[in-house]
């Protein structure tokens, strides 16, 4: 008869205070046991249980969990004798049916993480002897799988079996990743893109007087802005404070030095560009395969591709079918879920349908790019904040462009923080949006109130008020050219009357966006911080912190040349 206490190691674990917990599994229960361990992990197909491989296997599984266990225990300074207090516990725990479907998952071939919060809950839900403080279940689960893939590579039978399974999924990886389906279902994908980014997204603004959700479609109030090229010139950066450039590059945000000749070059090269539309730009596929779209803060560069996606989700399929398929990423979204290893690449996050609620399989995804029939756009480089990051996100852009060469490319970022040199080193044009021309701010204001006003006559006076605003207030006007400024302006516009100078309207437009600022749940999800309750002043009063300090900074970065 076997004598598996021996054959599970218990003996020599030395201070090994539960050998009496294993001891009935031992002496008769351990095949229903382990039938009930293995049942979504492994299945007997080969007579494993002939073999006594899966006995075994579990059989160390389990003392190896209740090794970590009394391990945690200990951390708590128990005596043996409070230690042994906690047998009959641990007996009644790893007999209960969802602990061994827990304690077996960390057998399935995929097994990322074992579900430690369910034990903890399970064990609470049991009533047992109360746990230390601080005893900490996820530490035990960390620890408790590296033991199973130990086990596993000791087994020459499990170890083929999973062999096997790599092989599997290495040949079906292309086709199927993770379950999600193989359907390349573009009816669906164009549903997609018009849920996720139909409606003007106005959620950071205080729309409280006016509930435009649902109201209002991108496609209905979008204005193609001009464009300017500007592959040396970036106006905004060379046209800042030379003290504030120098803290930009010594922060690496901004390229090294540039002779003031050299600029004067480089702007009278820029102001010779023509002015297009960035439609024009957007869709002259041959000459223009690579671009970068810059532009300021609530310049349009988010809308301008979720329009491009619009369009194309909004013709029909049967017509559709010649036009490259647009694939929208979000870059601060494709790096949060690279860095929690959600996806690797591009590719997988798109595959995984982590950038829109609809997935699209990547080995057809694959075979579309290789020929040049999808525009992709990256949008918001510059909402990478980690420098290192970003650099590590335009290698990954780069070698895109290596591997799928026929593709359509865009990028957006601002361009402060922005530094051009290496994807102008990979053959992409650069182009600045520029403001809103009148014309083109008449045509927004016509038809926002066309939009959002049912009333004729108060639609007529808010849109003459609005108009007049623009025309008799230069402050005002030139704002009126940026169009989330815009944007604001319309919104304020519809109860009250625009202050005419530059630092009240300034004062108004934070309202809106402090007002939907939610750091409160920000600050609740930190454990250490206790429920608080954040109005707009305190927000106001947390922006001028931020702004007094980098004053400060910027103020000690000069003293030294005026002293000079």
């Amino acid at each position: 008869m076997v004598d598996w206490l021996v054959v599970w190691g218990v003996h020599t674990v030395a201070g090994f205070v539960f050998t009496e917990v294993l001891t009935p599994l031992a002496k008769g229960a351990l095949e229903d046991y382990a039938k009930d361990f293995f049942k979504d992990s492994i299945k007997d197909f080969t007579g494993l249980f002939q073999k006594d491989t899966l006995q075994k296997a579990a059989g160390k599984a389990l003392k190896e969990f209740l090794q970590l266990v009394q391990q945690e225990l200990d951390s708590a300074d128990l005596s043996e004798e409070q230690l042994k207090q906690y047998t009959e516990s641990l007996n009644k725990f790893i007999n209960d049916a969802s602990v061994k479907k827990i304690l077996g998952s960390g057998f399935q071939y995929d097994c990322q993480a074992i579900d430690t919060k369910e034990l903890s809950k399970i064990w609470y839900h049991l009533y047992l002897l109360s746990l230390p403080e601080d005893f900490d279940w996820g530490r035990i689960g960390k620890l408790y799988l590296k033991k199973v893939k130990a086990i596993i590579r000791e087994s020459d039978e499990l170890r083929a079996i999973f062999d096997s399974k790599n092989i599997e999924a290495i040949q079906q990886n292309t086709r199927e990743l993770a379950g999600v389906p193989t359907e390349f279902d573009l009816k669906r994908y164009q549903e997609g893109l018009q849920e996720r980014y139909g409606n003007l997204n106005l959620d950071s603004l205080d729309t409280t007087v006016y509930d435009y959700r649902e109201k209002l479609k991108v496609w209905q109030v979008f204005i193609a802005q001009d464009v300017r090229e500007c592959q040396e010139y970036l106006p905004q950066v060379y046209e800042i404070p030379k003290e504030h450039q120098k803290r930009l590059r010594e922060s690496n945000q901004l390229e090294a030095d540039v002779n003031p000749e050299e600029w004067e070059r480089y702007k009278e090269v820029y102001y010779q560009q023509p002015v297009r539309s960035v439609l024009d730009i957007v869709n002259d596929y041959q000459a223009y395969p690579y671009v970068v779209i810059l532009g300021d803060p609530g310049s349009g560069k988010s809308t301008l591709l979720q329009y491009i996606a619009l369009n194309w989700a909004r013709t029909p399929l049967n017509t559709v079918i010649e036009q490259p398929i647009p694939l929208l990423i979000e870059l601060r979204t494709y790096i949060r879920n690279r860095d929690s290893s959600e996806c690797k690449d591009f590719l997988e996050f798109f595959h995984k349908g982590c950038g829109i609620v609809c997935r699209l399989n990547q080995h057809e995804l694959h075979e579309q790019l290789k020929a040049g029939k999808v525009l992709v756009m990256f949008d918001g480089l510059d909402e990478v904040f980690d420098p290192a990051k970003r650099e590590e996100v335009i290698t990954d852009i780069h070698r895109f462009t290596n591997d799928y060469p026929k593709a359509r490319i865009i990028v957006t970022s601002r361009i402060i923080g922005y530094k051009a040199q290496r994807l102008r080193d990979a053959q992409f044009r650069h182009f600045m949006l520029q403001d809103l021309e009148i014309e083109q701010i008449e045509d927004f204001i016509y038809r926002w109130h066309e939009l959002t006003f049912t009333d004729e006559a108060d639609k007529v006076r808010k849109r003459e008020r609005l108009q007049r605003a623009i025309k008799t207030s230069s402050a005002i006007g030139e704002l009126a050219g940026n169009p989330l400024l815009l944007t604001m302006m319309a919104i304020l516009n519809r109860n009250q009357e625009l202050p005419r100078d530059r630092p009240e309207l300034y004062n108004q437009a934070s309202r809106l966006l402090l007002h939907q600022w939610d750091i409160e749940q920000k600050l609740l999800e930190n454990p250490k911080v206790d429920s608080v309750t954040i109005d707009y002043k305190d927000k106001q009063a947390i922006l001028r912190q931020v702004a007094y300090r980098d004053l400060n900074r910027f103020q000690a970065q000069i003293k030294p040349k005026a002293a000079l």
